[in-house]
């Protein structure tokens, strides 16, 4: 998220592993820092078409990696298997840098880096694949913020990477268009995916599962570019209670932990087909910017909408949650309506509007409403607007459809 603001003997012994079909641990470098020296050339002098090996092997990098030619692809033997490790960082604000386009990274780990691990600035025709990044001391707030951050990017694919332990998001895409978020896993973040202020994104096939919030879908007030038009579905998002250990301050640091789907601020939003289940505080929550409590330290934009609307959940399978729902106020909140052994309903909704877009009953108009066609999923309105004068436990004033959003293509060529 965006700041500021209030997811590894002997050599005889791995030669017979790998004969009997099983991989030895990767071996360290003899002389890292002639790795480095080679890696750190390879990328300054690539020109279009040059792919750069990554072989197998703990790698030792203690300085920020860069890459600034379109056309490149960097490719690794696997991401358990060639690995590039920056514990010991003395310099870059993230592991790898790129800035550029038609560019593909696969098969490889970026582990333990001082900032983000992998970041994509300003490129079209990305391909991220089987990639994982992870800060091997587990949830800790001085890991830094993204393990794979593609940001103002285009025509954009990340898929069958693993994210683990960033103190922000483990995937994150911002300020994008044309995004497929397919068949990767995030754990023990604080969001494990992210999809922020971009639009036309299709986020499905993941699984994310102990981190503070599963999936989140966020719209923030000082960026160029709104978000919208975003699909979450075929999803597991099973378990995510790791207590939140967010910096201060920053926007992810108010998502509650226990949140399993997350809508803050966005519009266009369909949640549909998801395995969601034993999300303590709830299995999806909608909100608007009011209720995050960092409203007022950034400034919003004459144009930005605060408030999420037209968002369709349907179709999901839900199980457990809400059970312990994280924070005081939703601790009370549930023992006062639904005793100390029940649960808080599988949608929270903070209850905000937008009075210019609401009907003489102050509901929302259908073209804006929050449609819910789930089953037996009842939604609780925290009507927090107006102090939670007027709280609501149901799902008849949700009950609408919207139409549904156009499938992702992804403009060829990708890698």
């Amino acid at each position: 998220m965006q700041k500021p603001g209030n997811i590894w003997s002997f050599v005889l012994l791995g030669a017979l592993l790998t004969a009997c079909g099983q991989e030895s641990e990767p071996q360290r470098d003899a002389d890292p820092s002639d790795f480095q020296k080679q890696l750190q050339t390879k990328l300054i002098t690539a020109q279009p078409g040059d792919v750069i090996t990554i072989p197998a092997g703990v790698h030792q990098i203690n300085r920020g990696l860069s890459l600034n030619v379109s056309g490149v692809t960097i490719r690794g033997e696997g991401m358990d298997k060639s690995i590039l490790s920056f514990k010991g960082q003395v310099q870059g604000a993230e592991g790898l840098l790129v800035s550029a386009s038609d560019f593909t990274i696969e098969d490889l780990a970026i582990e333990d880096t001082a900032g983000d691990g992998l970041k994509v600035n300003e490129g079209r025709n990305i391909v991220i694949r089987r990639v994982r990044t992870e800060w091997t001391n587990g949830p800790d707030e001085k890991n830094g913020a993204y393990g794979i951050y593609p940001v103002q990017t285009e025509n954009v694919l990340l898929e069958e990477c693993v994210a683990i332990a960033a103190s922000d998001a483990g995937i994150y895409v911002g300020q994008s268009r044309n995004v497929v978020v397919r068949n990767n896993r995030a754990e023990r973040n604080v969001a494990g995916i992210e999809i922020e202020n971009t639009f036309h994104a299709d986020v499905y096939g993941n699984i994310t599962n102990e981190n503070t919030g599963g999936i989140l879908v966020f719209n923030m007030p000082d960026l160029p570019q709104p978000g919208h038009s975003t699909r979450v579905f075929q999803n597991t998002v099973v378990g995510n209670n790791t207590d939140n250990f967010g910096a201060e301050g920053t926007p992810v640091a108010s998502v509650p932990a226990g949140s399993g789907i997350v809508i803050n601020s966005n519009d266009k939003v369909e949640i549909f087909d998801n395995d969601i289940a034993d999300n303590d505080t709830a299995n999806i929550i909608i909100s608007s910017y009011f209720a995050t409590g960092f409203q007022g330290t950034r400034e919003m934009a004459a144009n930005y909408d605060p408030y999420p609307e037209t968002i369709y959940v349907y179709g999901n399978r839900f199980s457990g949650g809400g059970s312990s729902p994280d924070g005081l106020d939703l601790k009370a909140l549930k023992v006062a309506l639904f005793g100390l052994t029940g649960n808080l309903p599988d949608v929270l909704w903070d209850g905000y509007v937008n009075a210019d877009k609401v009907d003489a009953d102050g509901s929302l108009l259908p073209e804006y409403a929050i449609c819910i066609d789930n089953g037996d999923a009842e939604v609780l309105n925290a009507d927090l607007a107006n102090g939670s004068d007027n709280i609501v436990v149901g799902a008849a004033q949700h009950h609408c459809k919207h139409e549904k959003l156009p499938a992702i293509t992804l403009a060829a060529p990708l890698g």
